[in-house]
């Protein structure tokens, strides 16, 4: 019994001692304005996205989470911003977050009413002021200065 018992602690601390991979979505709408959500838990601007479910690639992961909290559809992936893994990014959890610039089309609408407060389309120009989420701003700097990061 013992040895079972270290064996469940084993795979427990596996599990659950290594980060946690997931996305961060640059949504691009056709007029060139960014989409970004307002998260529930913290108030703040964000960019869409979230975890990676298991069996389900980065591609698919992006689609899917852009329609959860947005309601937008991903017309194609651009291009890579960035891998960002410090394990202070994410207040929750240690969680890699593969950030990529997206095309996307369709008409913006709150899906996920649980993690999302509001959606809303700015200029680059004109992002909401402060801080956003995590490490949002960051991303969002790399981005716009055409960096590939791997932070």
């Amino acid at each position: 019994m013992r040895r079972l018992w270290q064996f469940v602690q084993t795979v427990i601390g596996i599990i659950f001692r290594h980060p946690i991979p997931g996305t961060s979505i640059i949504p691009i709408l056709p007029d060139g304005r960014i989409v970004l959500i307002r998260r529930r838990d913290n108030g703040k601007w964000a960019l869409p996205g979230g975890i990676v479910d298991w069996g389900e690639d980065i591609p698919t992961a992006v689609q899917r989470e852009l329609a959860e909290e947005t309601g937008l559809d991903l017309v194609k992936i651009r291009r890579l911003v960035g891998v960002y893994s410090a394990p202070d990014r994410d207040p929750r959890i240690h969680s890699i977050c593969i950030v990529v610039e997206a095309e996307v089309k369709g008409r913006m609408k709150v899906q996920d009413t649980l993690e999302v407060m509001e959606i809303q389309a700015f200029l680059p120009t004109a992002l909401p002021p402060g801080q956003l989420s995590h490490d949002h701003t960051q991303q969002l700097q790399d981005y716009f200065a055409g960096f590939t990061t791997l932070a």
